[in-house]
């Protein structure tokens, strides 16, 4: 998740949808006071490479009582986050001002459903020696996480709250469209993170 003051944006980030790649994307644009949310320790090598801005302003003050998560640092130490990576809108909007929303482009990513799943399937059993089958998959341990997956990060009772859904199938050409209505004059350059999980593609 990013919310961007420097150029009025916030992007909702939502599960499987290259949004690792559009927030490194997005995080080479961001100002000192943005709101960057953690990545996992290989995509946060990434995105230093690719010269984009490193977390910030994402900790929750002592005493929080709206949503929030725990991250581990490298040293083990574990901090509470105010701003998280797979934030849903419905939560982002408990901690900022209703004017910001209102105020500022907002978009997330989504993608054909079914390729979604496809995706997390092969995501998970990557690094496995004897992988079970796609339908043992389906019916398997991984329901509950298939829900969470299929959860809609950019929705409130049942209504699209984002300005913009960018079409994974169509990102490069929609995040040029984004970066213009926000002010953005920068070529959009996507990573490929976590992209080498999917067979072609």
């Amino acid at each position: 998740m990013i919310l961007s003051q420097k150029h009025r944006f916030i992007f909702i980030k939502t599960n499987k949808t290259a949004g690792t790649s559009v927030e490194i994307a997005l995080s080479r644009q961001c100002g000192e006071g943005d709101i960057i949310t953690p990545l996992l320790q290989e995509d946060e090598a990434l995105r230093r490479e690719g010269g984009g801005r490193r977390p910030q302003h994402m900790k929750a003050p002592k005493g929080c009582d709206g949503p929030h998560r725990f991250a581990k640092l490298k040293n083990g130490d574990k901090v509470m986050l105010r701003f998280f990576n797979h934030m849903a809108a419905s939560e982002l909007l408990t901690v900022i001002k209703p004017a910001v929303w209102d105020d500022y482009f907002t978009f997330c990513v989504e993608r054909n459903p079914w390729d979604r799943v496809a995706s997390y399937y092969h995501y998970g059993t990557a690094h496995e020696d004897d992988p079970c089958d796609f339908t043992t998959f389906l019916l398997g341990d991984s329901l509950p996480f298939l829900k969470w997956l299929g959860r809609d990060l950019s929705t409130i009772d049942g209504k699209v709250t984002v300005d913009k859904v960018c079409s994974y199938e169509n990102l490069e050409e929609d995040l040029r469209e984004v970066f213009e209505a926000v002010g953005i004059d920068a070529r959009v350059n996507l990573p490929r993170a976590k992209s080498g999980f999917l067979p072609g593609g």
